[in-house]
């Protein structure tokens, strides 16, 4: 679980887990890169409509809560930055 959370492109996951945490990724950074053959990758590696649409949402509101908490200011909580991989963008603030 751990190497989810930190890099879980590095993890042994199974093909629909992996097509699904790439979908989310594409859906946060790159969300113009998807069109139907992205969801026809992704009922390929198992995913129905329902799942793919609740990864749509999950993200989306994830995302939406995200980006209104950084225009809001809102400083993170503790546990929230002692998770972050160093890679992760960190305000100049702290």
């Amino acid at each position: 679980m751990e190497q989810i959370k930190t890099d879980y492109r590095r993890a042994n996951l199974d093909e629909r887990t992996r097509a699904m945490l790439d979908y989310a990724v594409m859906i946060t950074r790159d969300v113009h890169r998807i069109d139907q053959s992205t969801i026809d990758q992704l009922r390929a590696r198992g995913l129905s409509d329902e799942d793919i649409l609740n990864v749509a949402h999950v993200t989306g509101f994830f995302n939406y809560y995200t980006r209104l908490a950084d225009a809001l200011g809102v400083d993170p909580e503790d546990f929230m930055l002692r998770r972050r991989s160093p890679g992760m963008h960190q305000s100049s603030e702290t």
